[in-house]
């Protein structure tokens, strides 16, 4: 099993975003395998199934983080959020017909900016910047993929607010995208 633990790691890491906090899930995974290997059954590759354990042990961690009292948000909680900050991006808000300021630019070819490391090294870089909540309902929802009921349920939000969240977060990445990695900042006066 120790072969897969720097894979296990950079997983941890691109969901939690926290060394320390990765390094002890990947311990935790790791300890649970060696509790339950006589449990494994073989239907799936060692690989898959602490993938699984690892996933369970991730949700768990963003559970008991829902549960604690946040003292120090530091204005990155999902109230904070105007959504000021996001209708900035539109010519005409609140209409059914809403129009980018700047639409988003056109990829060449985006499996291949996929498939470079420098991408998902902005990538990481751009999903730091969000807000807490945002970037876990993100993580949850986009690259572990869970439903939206499993999500609300695991972080005791609603449905609206865990679409909101998710809007709010893909909105930031593509504005921290746009930049970093298309290179179109935006020019003056917009934002």
């Amino acid at each position: 099993m120790e072969q897969y633990r720097d894979y296990l790691y950079r997983y941890a890491m691109l969901r939690l975003r926290d060394e320390a906090r990765a390094e002890d899930v990947v311990q935790d995974t790791l300890l649970a395998a060696l509790q339950s290997a006589s449990a494994f059954a073989g239907r799936s590759s060692v690989k898959t199934w602490l993938t699984g354990i690892l996933k369970h042990k991730i949700i768990d961690l963003y559970r008991r983080q829902s549960r604690e009292v946040q003292t120090d948000t530091g204005g990155h909680d999902a109230e904070s959020l105007s959504d000021e900050a996001h209708a900035d991006l539109y010519f005409e808000t609140g209409t059914v017909h809403e129009h980018w300021r700047a639409p988003p630019s056109a990829w060449s070819d985006p499996e291949q900016c996929f498939e470079q490391r420098r991408f998902w090294e902005v990538f990481d870089q751009c999903s730091r910047g969000l807000p807490k909540q945002a970037a876990r309902v993100f993580s949850m929802r986009e690259l572990m993929g869970m439903e939206t009921d499993e999500i609300c349920k695991s972080l005791s939000i609603t449905p609206t607010n865990c679409w909101v969240l998710l809007y709010r977060a893909r909105m930031s990445l593509r504005q921290c995208l746009e930049i970093r990695w298309f290179g179109n900042a935006p020019s003056q006066g917009e934002s």
